[in-house]
């Protein structure tokens, strides 16, 4: 029998949108207005929002399954991939390390490189727990979340921090943020490899030539066949790997905000700017080194 899911999140177009809050109102659920949103509803044991970012769909409650199998994907989306991702995607239940990073963009912060080990019951118990490409989950489920892939029975990990000195000290050196990035999948891999060195497949983003990532490996490291391809986050691996890597990224701006006594912005928007400009004036140009990332085009404006 399958796992009850109680959370579950699908992108949308605008016609999709239309079709779903049709089908809502025919089946009179309740509209609310709810921030970030093109329309909320609920009835009874479900709720469920379409943000504008995407669009969206995200459905939470008891009937989620229900919703998704019956609903959902026959009426909206014409498709049948709930409970048959085995079929559809058998590369995804054969044992492999997933790779991902987060951080690469955000001016503030570190580059934090995860890798996840999974074989068919560790990706069936992930997907179950609602693991998904962090960039689609808010940075308070994936704390929750990151806590549990840690704790699943059977699940082996890996997270590569670099701190933005450590950052900034290696890009003068490599010179090329793709070498970078290498490096330190690279140095993942490995490390995964030293855990489960009978794994036979290692899979991440696609970010540069797969010979640089390979000319990076080491000696196990080598053993392994290295996949990389885009939208490889669709990956429950690859996800896991997202879900760690995010929630270590926002744990380091968490704490760099309370020691400084400031909130410390994630990405690279104006209000990057605008913390930049305080804290130079604070603590002078010395702490960029030690919290940002200098080679962004947005240092030169105190370096």
């Amino acid at each position: 029998m399958a796992k009850e899911i109680n959370s579950y999140t699908h992108p949308l177009n605008e016609s999709q949108v239309k079709q779903l809050r049709d089908i809502l109102e025919q089946e009179n659920y309740e509209f609310k207005n709810k921030d970030y949103s093109i329309f909320a509803a609920k009835k009874g044991r479900l709720n469920i929002t379409v943000y504008e970012k995407g669009p969206k769909v995200l459905i939470q409650g008891k009937d989620t399954r229900e919703f998704v199998k019956f609903t959902l994907e026959p009426k909206i989306l014409g498709v049948a991939e709930l409970d048959y991702e085995e079929q559809l995607y058998p590369q995804m239940f054969e044992p492999h390390f997933g790779i991902d990073e987060s951080g690469k963009g955000d001016f503030f912060g570190p580059l934090v490189i995860a890798g996840a080990y999974t074989d068919k019951t560790l990706a069936r118990s992930l997907i179950d727990i609602g693991v998904n490409d962090s960039k689609k989950i808010s940075d308070s489920k994936i704390k929750k979340l990151s806590k549990i892939i840690k704790e699943t029975p059977g699940i082996e990990y890996e997270i590569i921090s670099i701190s933005p000195k450590k950052y900034n000290e290696l890009y003068s050196k490599i010179g090329n943020l793709n070498n970078l990035l290498a490096w330190g999948h690279a140095k993942c891999i490995e490390n995964l490899c030293q855990k489960k060195p009978e794994c036979p497949r290692a899979l991440s983003d696609q970010f540069a030539k797969s010979s640089v990532l390979e000319s990076t490996l080491g000696n196990m490291g080598k053993k392994i066949h290295l996949e990389q391809r885009t939208k490889a986050e669709q990956d429950v691996a690859v996800a896991a790997a997202s879900i760690l890597a995010r929630d270590h990224f926002v744990d380091w701006m968490d704490k760099i905000s309370n020691e400084l006594g400031i909130e410390v912005p994630k990405g690279a928007s104006s209000r990057v700017i605008d913390v930049g400009d305080q804290l130079v004036k604070t603590h002078g140009e010395a702490i960029l080194s030690k919290i940002a990332k200098t080679h962004f085009k947005t240092a030169s404006r105190w370096l």
